[in-house]
């Protein structure tokens, strides 16, 4: 194929929300997070790569009949998300959304109001990396299929499931103990966490809120040792598992 003005416009609308759900269609960057891709049931509409990714992986992307351009870097540079991409570039097929079902033995993160794709690209890492395959976000929590979300995720968005959902209509339903993080909670360090459970993290800014507050069950704290105001949320949420996972 040669690359035109229309797949070239095509791939910078995915950069928009709107589109991306009314195509059904988003982008991963990179050569890691598309290498991964080769080797999940997640579905390649199109590749854009350079001359050294394709020679590099020639018979992956035959196999699997993907159909593909080979450019030069500074065209995929021009439609990428990314301040620098050097290889490769992939649209790729939305899944349908799966109901949520939850094993009473399993840690669930839950988060309120995230807003930095940023941020929730590296907790769905970070869950990805202590064996959490869910999280439940508030439905004005940033979009999953945000690229800087999925280029954070560093290919975790593969092993996670986000559901997105009225968090106060659904957390207490699910029946597991409901654990907020705040600055007046008890002492992570010294509390001892159940085997199962749900992690609530709040906004970047104004933390959980008041509607959220009041069907946690525990409230929790990483204590503070210095002078700084708080943490980043991916940061504590990192520490708060980690703890977790020590019980």
């Amino acid at each position: 194929m040669a690359f035109t003005k229309n797949q070239a416009k095509l791939i910078k609308s995915l950069h928009d929300k709107k589109y991306r759900n009314e195509l059904g269609l988003f982008l991963v960057e990179g050569e890691k997070n598309v290498l991964e891709l080769f080797n999940s049931d997640w579905k390649i509409d199109y590749l854009l790569c350079t001359a050294k990714f394709f020679d590099n992986n020639r018979n992956l992307i035959k196999n699997k009949n993907i159909i593909y351009d080979v450019v030069e870097q500074s065209d995929i540079e021009k439609v990428s998300t990314l301040e620098s991409n050097d290889s490769v570039l992939a649209i790729v097929k939305q899944k349908e959304n799966k109901k949520l079902e939850v094993d009473k033995n399993e840690i669930i993160i839950a988060l309120d109001e995230i807003k930095d794709p940023g941020n929730l690209g590296t907790i769905i890492r970070i869950a990805d990396w202590y064996g959490i395959t869910k999280i439940i976000a508030s439905e004005n929590t940033v979009d999953f299929y945000n690229s800087k979300v999925i280029s954070a995720t560093k290919g975790s968005f593969m092993r996670v499931d986000v559901f997105y959902t009225n968090l106060v209509e659904t957390l207490p339903k699910i029946g597991l103990p409901i654990f907020g993080a705040f600055m007046n909670g008890e002492n992570i360090h010294t509390f001892t966490f159940p085997k199962s459970g749900i992690l609530v993290m709040g906004n970047e800014s104004n933390g959980i809120s008041k509607e959220i507050e009041k069907i946690v069950t525990q409230k929790i704290t990483i204590p503070s040792f210095g002078g700084a105001e708080s943490l980043n949320v991916a940061v504590a949420t990192s520490i708060i598992l980690d703890n977790w996972k020590r019980n």
